[in-house]
């Protein structure tokens, strides 16, 4: 089971060409019906991913699924998704939908039915994944955030908002400085305060988010002043070069004011430091695991 002090997130975004080698489906009993439906490349990915929650779900709180890696298999991706989130509910693990989708309001609607509870139609009733939460881009502005947190709060789940993201580009956008002297990333920090503020729960965090890059640890001093009740979302550890050392800023409300999310560095780490790929990925999600929790609680000591 997911450890309940952890503070990291296994990013799954899975890619054909570096899946796991020899991945074990013996003894599986769950959806071989919907296995015996899949393409053989696709079956692949789908025991890769589950392989890889195995490994490291006793780490972890959360999975981070990359939508775009599940959509680039075509038709069959939805089908693994679904499965691969299904797989992580089962061992406890909360979902995180990361698409960072944005758009006018009737778009984001049918976005947001794909990510929550679905959409009850004339011709029936469509699932939708059930996340536990969902990225959202917030540069169209509030109308187009709002369809996101009415249908994730109805579920009783969240939005992460994207305020200064972990790729070098970010910058060419995200720092520019408005009329009024503030980078526009404090300006969507502003927006999720303001969004988040009734969603507080008795724990002091909102259900509005934020993702700050932990490659740019130098704003998160001031995205707390300006978010305090929000949780950061923090990717870019390990292979975008982030080191979890830098974010204590990010637990200052609290050990689950941020999540720090890993990818690459837990799925590959066989390729790093040897051995077979799940005990490589255990020993390393339990590496950021402790250095996480470490953090946390210094942080808020």
């Amino acid at each position: 089971m997911a450890q309940r002090g952890s503070q990291l997130v296994l990013g799954v975004d899975p890619d054909p060409a570096a899946l796991w080698p020899a991945v074990d489906r013996s003894g599986r009993e769950e959806t071989e019906e919907l296995e015996a439906a899949l393409q053989p490349g696709a079956r692949a990915v789908l025991a890769h991913c589950r392989a890889l929650i195995d490994a490291a779900a006793e780490a972890c709180v959360a999975v981070k699924l990359q939508l775009a890696s599940f959509e680039a298999l075509g038709v069959q991706g939805r089908a693994v998704l679904g499965a691969v989130a299904a797989h992580a509910r089962r061992l406890g693990l909360l979902v995180i939908a990361d698409g960072k989708r944005g758009d006018i309001d009737v778009s984001a609607r049918a976005y947001a039915s794909s990510l929550f509870a679905g959409l009850d139609t004339p011709l029936g009733r469509f699932e939708g994944l059930g996340a536990d939460g969902a990225t959202v881009n917030p540069l169209m502005g509030r109308d187009a955030i709002a369809p996101f947190l009415v249908a994730a709060r109805a579920e009783g789940a969240g939005v992460l908002l994207l305020v200064r993201t972990s790729n070098p580009g970010a910058a060419d956008v995200e720092d520019l400085l408005l009329a009024d002297g503030d980078a526009l990333w404090e300006r969507l920090a502003a927006i999720v305060a303001e969004l988040g503020e009734p969603g507080i729960g008795d724990s002091g965090l909102s259900d509005v988010g934020a993702v700050m890059g932990a490659t740019e640890p130098v704003h998160l001093q001031r995205a707390r002043e300006l978010m305090p009740a929000a949780v950061f979302l923090l990717p870019g550890i390990g292979a975008q070069g982030g080191a979890v050392e830098e974010l204590a800023p990010a637990f200052s409300p609290g050990a689950a004011g941020g999540l720090i999310t890993a990818s690459r560095s837990i799925a590959g780490a066989h390729r790093a430091h040897g051995g077979p790929p799940a005990q490589a990925a255990r020993a390393e999600a339990e590496r950021l695991r402790a250095a996480a929790w470490t953090l946390a609680q210094g942080a808020v000591a």
